[in-house]
């Protein structure tokens, strides 16, 4: 059975469309500035000024850019055969139509796509209810079938996102037990749909693209009176409408979608999208210091700062969105974009942090930290992810990003790596007093995006067989690759650590008193020195501990699961996708088969308790006779997957939520991480932290680094024992 899209959908004769369409009609003349001659040039512009001025600019003066256009109407041949001839035309024509469609729809490589997620989630069913055979868990076959495993995933998605489209369609939020949707903000952003759009390319599901795209054509619109995180947006929004722009343009054998612009499948439309919301988001870059400000009202461009914290932003998501403009920048040659994502990260860097640590808060209007708290989990977390990614994403021309990578990274490993008592694993710990006061032995998953992003630094995406033969190879890049194995091991463990094998959102860890620091072990690491050229001082004993595995010991409780200690208020799994993000980069990087085996383990837990499951009873009419066992039987199949308030019993508490980004960053890093290796390859893009890809390009014009680093003075540091 085919896909149908849902009963649902709004209604795309509203009195809305006049004024969209006039909106978006082009104006007689164009210029050929910007994209392709799509007159995206804002030379007019003189930078960001007010927000609400800019936008009545900006709908006053009428963008130009083309309308999405329907299809052309051909009118039909004023000619015609006689009637016999007619008959055999029409007979021939039709038996030509139906072969072709056969043809057609037999050799697409989404064929299976479109049969019933019914089916699909029966099949997933049957599957989950056999790993618990015996046979099945001391099966070792002899050869992996990691596309048969990549096609499992794709199932997955499959159920989740029919479950979606059939009782949620266009809104925000989904909870697949109560089959409920609910907006953030009053008409909705879209916010499943665009997020998880890139994921439906990847994964070749023409369909449910085609649905989406559709969606996205005649019912997305930013103009509404509403305010809305600007760093979640910018991440999910702008970044899955760039990244369907990317993808749709560079791989079109993925997903090939009808096009209502020929020769320019979803370029138009998506770029118009995101054109249109990074304009509005710009106003929360009109601060004083030109650090966000957390929330933006869309329809005036006005920025707003957090109702906690004390007004302040959060580091991380103020350092966050310079992927996603950039791109942009790129896309349309509009500096303005690259201008104001540039200056947050020159007011962060100018006040000379200890090391390159920052604390997790920041005000917009000074640009001066709250609180000396650091830590790399929520708040922290992808300022350092994007300081790496910035230098890859320019192809490696702004290497102020790298330099201040290192610098970060060599402050983690001096004052934030600990290791625990019993198995000596390695934890990732926060200072929330300061770099100088306590240790806290204690790790988001959203830490988990550092093993593979450490890695990524290291070889710059290249596997590492290939990477060690440069002559920038040095003991420096071994240490890091030493070290994001060993918090990969760790990251692993507090999956193990659970009844249902998925991890908890916090884990604290067992260290000794005082805490046995990297800085202490290693203090000539090149990694603490800061010196690519120091030896490493990694030993043997230290390379086979690493590598050791986390089996179950002989006694009831390994001496690894002692070392972890999870909280009653912290066991709830939102189906987060950090572990597996960094299994991709492991796997992709090393070639090492172990991250796709721990990856498999996972993806199985997921699927197993996750599921949200419905049961048919049959009525008496469906057996075919007395006998008939088969026909009296229950069938059950899987409809959806929710998030869990508890994990670590059996079975799981559910939460009756599931978050766009198991549709658009753990399926995919599934999927990805079960792929070939050259498939989106690792050198060619960056992935922003939603896991949406962006293409790596060079820089020109004003396209640059506008900005120099104060020049740093050693300081005599004092120890925590002074």
């Amino acid at each position: 059975m085919s896909f149908q899209p849902p009963q649902n959908i709004p209604s795309f004769s509203s009195s809305q469309r006049p004024l969209e369409d006039s909106y978006w009609r082009p104006s007689a003349a164009k210029n050929n500035g910007g994209l392709g001659g799509y007159g995206l040039s804002k030379s007019q512009s003189s930078g960001v000024g007010s927000g609400a001025r800019r936008l009545s600019t900006f709908f006053g003066r009428g963008r130009d850019l083309p309308m999405y256009k329907d299809k052309p109407y051909f009118a039909p041949r004023r000619t015609a055969p006689k009637r016999v001839q007619r008959q055999v035309l029409y007979v021939i024509a039709g038996l030509f139509l139906i072969a072709f469609v056969w043809v057609w729809f037999a050799s697409r490589e989404d064929v299976r796509n479109v049969r019933s997620s019914t089916a699909t989630g029966e099949e997933l069913w049957n599957w989950v209810q056999s790993l618990d055979s015996e046979a099945e868990k001391t099966k070792k076959p002899k050869r992996i079938d990691w596309e048969a495993r990549r096609e499992k995933v794709k199932d997955v998605f499959v159920v989740s996102w029919d479950g979606y489209a059939k009782h949620a369609w266009g809104y925000d939020e989904y909870r697949p037990i109560s089959k409920k949707g609910r907006h953030m903000i009053e008409d909705g952003m879209g916010w499943i749909i665009v997020d998880a759009l890139d994921t439906m390319m990847i994964m070749n599901l023409t369909s449910r693209v085609q649905d989406a795209r559709d969606w996205i054509h005649n019912s997305l619109r930013y103009n509404q009176d509403h305010d809305v995180s600007t760093f979640e947006t910018t991440i999910r929004m702008l970044g899955g409408l760039l990244s369907a722009h990317y993808l749709s343009t560079t791989y079109p054998q993925l997903a090939p979608i009808s096009d209502d612009d020929v020769g320019s499948p979803g370029e138009d439309l998506y770029i118009e999208k995101a054109t249109d919301l990074a304009d509005r988001l710009l106003g929360a870059f009109e601060s004083r210091s030109g650090v966000p400000y957390a929330s933006v009202n869309l329809n005036t461009s006005v920025g707003i700062p957090s109702h906690a914290d004390g007004g302040a932003s959060s580091t991380a998501e103020a350092t966050s969105v310079q992927l996603e403009f950039k791109y942009l920048a790129k896309l349309t040659g509009e500096a303005e974009y690259w201008e104001a994502v540039e200056k947050v990260m020159k007011v962060v860097d100018d006040q000379e942090r200890e090391d390159g640590l920052l604390p997790i808060f920041i005000y917009a209007d000074t640009g001066q930290f709250r609180g000396e708290n650091i830590r790399l989990g929520s708040r922290g977390d992808s300022y350092y992810e994007y300081l790496i990614k910035q230098y890859l994403q320019t192809s490696k021309q702004e290497p102020i990003y790298k330099e201040m990578w290192d610098e970060a990274l060599m402050g983690i490993c001096k004052h934030l790596i600990t290791y625990t008592k019993h198995a000596n694993l390695t934890v990732l710990a926060e200072r929330p007093d300061g770099l100088h006061r306590a240790l806290l032995p204690k790790m988001d998953h959203l830490v988990c995006f550092l093993p593979g992003t450490i890695a990524l630094g290291a070889t710059g995406g290249l596997p590492l067989s290939v990477a060690k033969k440069s002559p920038d190879w040095g003991p420096r890049q071994d240490e890091e690759i030493l070290l994001a194995k060993e918090l990969m091991k760790t990251c692993w463990a507090t999956y193990l650590a659970t009844a249902t094998g998925l991890a908890p959102e916090i884990t604290y860890f067992e260290v000794d008193d005082p805490p046995r620091m990297m800085a202490d072990v290693y203090p000539d690491s090149a990694l603490i020195k800061g010196d690519k050229d120091q030896p490493s001082k990694y030993k043997q004993k230290d390379l086979d501990l690493i590598s050791q595995p986390l089996d179950a010991a002989d006694d009831e409780t390994p001496s690894w699961k002692k070392d972890i200690n999870i909280h009653a208020q912290d066991v709830h799994n939102l189906q987060r996708p950090e572990t597996a993000e960094s299994l991709f980069y492991m796997y992709r990087i090393t070639g090492d088969e172990m991250y796709r085996n721990w990856g498999w383990e996972m993806f199985k837990s997921f699927v197993k308790h996750t599921a949200v499951v419905e049961t048919d009873e049959p009525s008496p009419h469906e057996a075919k006779d007395d006998n008939d066992d088969e026909s009296k039987k229950p069938r059950s199949r899987i409809v959806g997957f929710t998030s869990l308030s508890n994990a670590n019993i059996v079975p799981p508490v559910t939460r009756d939520n599931m978050e766009s980004f198991w549709l658009a960053e753990t399926l995919k890093y599934f999927y990805l991480l079960f792929s070939d290796r050259d498939f989106i390859p690792l050198e060619e893009t960056v992935f922003n932290t939603e896991a949406h890809p962006l293409p790596r390009f060079k820089p020109s014009g004003d396209l640059k680094t506008r900005w120099e680093r104060k020049p740093r003075q050693k300081k005599n540091l004092q120890t925590e024992s002074e």
